[in-house]
């Protein structure tokens, strides 16, 4: 019998179908650099330049107050790119972080602990709780993002191919969970801080005495958290998943589809109960560094926990505990027998890692030629500007702001560097019109995260795409965008939905001591 394909099925073929029209990924990324450094190199001609919405004395505001768009393809520009074509590529954030991490993971994979911990987890684990599991666990893992970029996304793969389920949606749904997601949560992670600092910059050009902290969103996260695992189940169980048909593991690579099924033996039994009790010896002593006032992770001057050599050395921890558990496991059912074992698990994952190398190389000097230009800069304070121009009062001003913002993110993929420029604009603007820095945040954060998933500027995208091409060889961009497309679709109408009703139906803050409106006294 013969299936009806929906129009929305049609239009995510269509989306797909011209995707995969572009080239290559790595081509793609060295095509968008010859085309930055020709628009940039115009733009400049034409002296392409708006006022910068930062405070006089801000870090990187230039003295005339300008920022203006800055040709590459001049003496200076192409002095420029000499100089740091290798610095582009080795400071690229995920890279050392992704390198790190599959070293560890790659023991994990070769002693075989990884896979046995997946078929122990998920075989006798209801069939209607796995999806919401990776999505929610997707999005707890925000607190540690390398951990859910790295480790959860393909994670979410084999889990889906134990349960005999497409893990192209495994990955799909810990996607939207880890990054679709990226700001909703039970707990504080670090970019909170973050913003909330910039926010509170950007609202003392109103109010010169106004403080925030970094729980000011924090009650909104947490229904969020909520939400947002549960409309990405939807989109998983009843559009994602349906979509991709069946799975077809004759197109897989580095992956072991026959045994995804197989029953623990006794002997991975017992290896899993010793690594589970080093992991939870692990716990205790990473507990030791970070809890007590006097742990010696802890920031040594002021005591903060999120910002602490415990968290900017987060990798460090991913690393230990998929090292020692893996060694354990592997010595317990003998995969591991000596040190010869353990490099040859490091070496056959950095094998698997060419792909994403050779792309980040690409996707680091387009970035870096991007953020010299100054044109996503550019657009993103015409975007604001254009806003104001609106001159929209009431709660309905927030729809275009949360748009702008996630158009903004298609081009801009940091949190921070999107909001450090936006703020200076959108919080003064929104506080004049009666709204608290903490509301104009949660707002800026539904934008941000919603669009994350579909664009290929978000760092871990090339990831994701190796990723994917190891359970299926044949997909490309079009086939991963398509596939997110949904999820931001949705997330983006819930959020925004769920933003007005908690705020402006149910009258609820959305954190500890955080007004919703702001009146000049």
């Amino acid at each position: 019998m013969k299936i009806k394909t929906t129009n929305f099925q049609k239009f995510l073929k269509t989306v797909e179908k011209l995707g995969n029209i572009l080239p290559h990924p790595v081509t793609l990324f060295a095509i968008l650099c010859v085309i930055v450094l020709v628009v940039s190199q115009i733009a400049d001609w034409f002296d392409l330049q708006v006022l910068d919405p930062r405070p006089e004395g801000a870090k990187n505001r230039a003295a005339n107050g300008l920022i203006e768009a800055i040709g590459l393809i001049t003496p200076k520009g192409i002095r420029l790119i000499f100089e740091n074509l290798v610095t582009n590529y080795t400071s690229f954030a995920p890279l050392g972080t992704v390198l790190v991490t599959m070293l560890a993971v790659g023991v994990a994979e070769y002693s075989g602990m990884l896979t046995a911990f997946i078929r122990g987890l998920v075989l006798k684990a209801p069939n209607r709780l796995i999806t919401f599991t990776v999505v929610f666990a997707g999005i707890l893992s925000n607190t540690a993002s390398e951990l859910g970029y790295v480790v959860l996304i393909p994670l979410g793969g084999y889990v889906f191919m134990s349960k005999n389920r497409h893990p192209i949606a495994g990955m799909a749904a810990a996607f939207a969970g880890v990054s679709g997601g990226y700001s909703a949560n039970l707990l504080i992670g670090t970019v909170d801080p973050l913003l909330s600092g910039i926010t509170q910059e950007a609202a003392r050009l109103i109010s010169p005495d106004y403080t925030t902290h970094a729980a000011i969103n924090w009650y909104f996260m947490i229904v969020s958290t909520f939400l947002i695992s549960m409309i990405g189940t939807y989109v998983t169980e009843k559009i994602v998943e349906p979509n991709l048909g069946e799975y077809q593991p004759e197109f897989s690579q580095n992956i072991d589809a026959k045994n995804a099924m197989a029953p623990l033996t006794s002997s991975e039994k017992k290896g899993l109960f010793f690594a589970g009790i080093t992991i939870f010896i692990l716990g205790l002593i990473a507990l030791i560094t970070i809890l007590p006032s006097w742990g010696i992770l802890r920031d040594p001057v002021t005591g903060d926990a999120l910002r602490s050599p415990f968290m900017k050395g987060i990798v460090m921890w991913i690393f230990i505990f998929f090292f020692i558990p893996s060694i354990v496991y592997g010595k317990i059912v003998g995969t591991i027998k000596n040190d010869t074992d353990i490099i040859q698990g490091m070496t056959k994952a950095m094998s698997s890692m060419g792909l994403y190398m050779v792309l980040v190389f690409f996707a680091a000097q387009f970035i870096a030629f991007f953020n010299w230009s100054n044109l996503g800069t550019i657009l993103a304070v015409s975007g604001a500007n254009l806003m104001q121009s609106m001159e929209i009062t009431g709660p309905g001003i927030f729809i275009p702001f949360i748009l702008m913002c996630g158009f903004v993110n298609l081009m801009l993929g940091s949190a921070s560097a999107q909001w450090a420029v936006t703020a200076p604009i959108f919080v003064p603007m929104l506080m004049l019109v009666g709204y608290s820095p903490e509301v104009i945040q949660a707002a800026y954060r539904i934008g941000d995260s919603t669009t994350n998933i579909i664009t290929p500027m978000m760092s871990y995208f090339g990831l994701i795409l190796a990723f994917a091409e190891n359970f299926d060889k044949r997909i490309k961009i079009g086939t991963i965008i398509s596939t997110m497309l949904p999820y931001s679709m949705m997330f983006i109408i819930s959020w925004s939905v769920l933003f007005y009703v908690w705020i402006f139906v149910f009258g609820m803050p959305v954190g500890p001591d955080a007004p919703t409106y702001f009146s000049i006294k």
